[in-house]
């Protein structure tokens, strides 16, 4: 039996190669989980900026007077939005009561402008506007100022 001849052995221009290409390589595949990082963060806070709308919608829908309908929209969309741990430049809460009437809609629009370097805890440049809207209807059954019980 002859023996098998021996496989080529590298030379030494191929030394190296696999770890340069690494190298090359690794800062762009670390930018692209970054980048992926930044979209899951956006996506999480418009998530929770829906989840507040539709807290201060709520709330909204069940104050006494539009007066105060407004004032408890935004007092619950800044206190959710301090739990949802989203720290806002600045925070619009827009408010339609429609008269606060039975079986009308309240309708709660926030927005949020968020830095990007919070939002996606990198040193990214440059800020965005988050918003969400909600509506609630105003209970046909429940006690209203005014009304007859």
């Amino acid at each position: 039996m002859t023996p098998l001849p021996s496989p080529p052995t590298a030379t030494g221009s191929d030394r190296g190669s696999a770890t340069a290409e690494l190298v090359l390589i690794l800062p762009v595949l670390l930018l692209m989980l970054l980048f992926l990082v930044l979209c899951y963060r956006v996506s999480d806070a418009r998530l929770r900026m829906a989840d507040v709308a539709h807290q201060a919608a709520r709330a909204a829908s069940i104050a006494a007077t539009p007066a105060e309908a407004v004032a408890d929209a935004r007092t619950t969309a800044q206190t959710a939005l301090a739990g949802a741990g989203v720290t806002c430049q600045d925070l619009t809460v827009d408010t339609d009561t429609a008269g606060l009437a039975p079986g009308a809609l309240v309708r709660v629009t926030v927005a949020c402008t968020v830095r990007l370097d919070d939002l996606a805890m990198l040193a990214t440049p440059g800020s965005a506007t988050l918003r969400a809207s909600s509506t609630s209807p105003v209970d046909t059954f429940g006690d209203r100022p005014g009304q007859a019980s």
